[in-house]
């Protein structure tokens, strides 16, 4: 008699921002089908016109994928409404072994046409939303078999094209990243692994659909699996032995014996992504 094969993610807990829909909802979509406990935090308690999905459809997609999934409707610049979310997962399924800093907001503007609502918006979800849900799984992330933390944002990019191109949304995104290396480096000890994922292209969400380019944009952009199975292959990884690190999906895919990347789909014009330089 053969025993079936036990799912990598089996009985481990995933908590994340976001999630609602675009690349977050394919990371739990991921997570899922590896037999995943999924639970996320986010806003969208109703539909919005504007954009596909509500944290309740996204829950019922990663239950159909094969997971356990648990939404809880809360803002992760609250710090109670985290703590909720923190204390709903663990009663659920026992603790928390993945945290997924997904949310963001964007806004591309020059310094000079950047309203201080939307720069203040973008440090409160990227920078403050994600210390309070990494901080509030810290306790449970201790006692986890396979700890990992795992932030949505890009590598540490100095080229002055970058950094002077919309200095109030990279500073955002880079400070997600710093935290990250930051509890790399904190967290070594207690085994618990800390790392960034971003993309090679763009990707085709509806940020890119209503933001930055619309159709066209979106014919020149990877779909948003390429990231879940880049996020998946770090997430699966001995947490002690893969921490600290700035990771981009086509390096971890390749890595890991992905040589073929045509189904993810952006053509011959693939769009690269914010912060991604070329090949010479």
């Amino acid at each position: 008699m053969t025993l079936p094969r036990r799912k990598p993610l089996a009985e481990q807990t995933m908590i994340m921002s976001g999630g609602s829909r675009g690349i977050g909802l394919a990371i739990g979509i991921a997570a899922a089908r590896l037999g995943a406990n999924v639970v996320l935090l986010a806003k969208t308690d109703k539909p919005d016109p504007r954009l596909p999905g509500t944290v309740h459809t996204a829950a019922a997609e990663i239950e159909a994928a094969g997971g356990k999934a648990l939404a809880v409707v809360g803002d992760v610049r609250d710090e109670q409404s985290v703590d909720m979310a923190v204390a709903a997962a663990v009663e659920r399924f026992g603790g928390i072994d993945i945290c997924v800093n997904n949310a963001s907001a964007l806004d591309l503007s020059g310094t000079e046409s950047l309203a201080v609502k939307r720069f203040d918006l973008m440090q409160q979800i990227q920078l403050r939303g994600t210390f309070l849900l990494t901080r509030a799984c810290l306790p449970h992330l201790r006692t986890s078999d396979n700890p990992h933390i795992l932030s949505l944002s890009p590598p540490l990019n100095l080229d002055p094209k970058w950094l002077g191109a919309h200095p109030g949304y990279t500073l955002a995104k880079y400070g997600m990243s710093l935290l990250t290396l930051g509890w790399a480096a904190e967290f070594a000890d207690a085994g618990i692994a800390a790392n960034t994922l971003w993309p090679e292209s763009m990707i085709a969400t509806a940020a890119v659909a209503n933001l930055l380019g619309g159709d066209d944009a979106l014919s020149r952009s990877r779909s948003p699996q390429i990231m879940a199975d880049a996020a998946i292959v770090i997430l699966t990884k001995d947490a002690r032995t893969n921490s600290g690190a700035s990771h981009i999906d086509v390096d971890v895919l390749r890595a890991a014996g992905v040589s073929d990347l045509s189904g993810y789909g952006g053509g011959p014009k693939m769009e690269y992504d914010l912060f991604v330089d070329p090949p010479a």
